[in-house]
């Protein structure tokens, strides 16, 4: 079983910056992928960002540019910095972790850009 603890979320202006992290523990493979999602009200979840434990990282297209992943494989946490923030960021934003055919999720940590 793999836990995940978000932090970060928040009220930001448009234009701003936040920065989510996401802490994983329990019995976590060393080769795996993390990442975000996110939901918007009305919305289907879409990726948002994802890194292997190798360092590669993959980007929506809405996002790239703006937001970047990253990862601290000591610490089994996942960085997402979300700059230039727009009122369409706004969304819950569910961490997850990715080995092979089993995932576990956050409980998620909403993200509000106001115009």
């Amino acid at each position: 079983q793999v836990q995940l603890v978000e932090s970060g979320g928040g009220l930001v202006q448009a234009g701003g910056s936040l920065r989510l992290s996401c802490a994983a523990s329990g019995s976590i493979f060393s080769i795996n992928h993390m990442g975000w999602y996110r939901q918007a009200p009305g919305k289907q979840r879409e990726l948002v960002a994802d890194v292997s434990s190798g360092g590669n990282t993959d980007y929506a297209d809405s996002v790239k540019g703006r937001f970047t992943i990253s990862r601290d494989n000591a610490e089994n946490t996942v960085y997402l910095q979300m700059n230039s923030l727009k009122p369409e960021d706004t969304a819950i934003y569910y961490c997850y972790y990715r080995h092979l055919g089993t995932a576990a999720w956050g409980q998620g940590t909403r993200v509000t850009v106001s115009s």
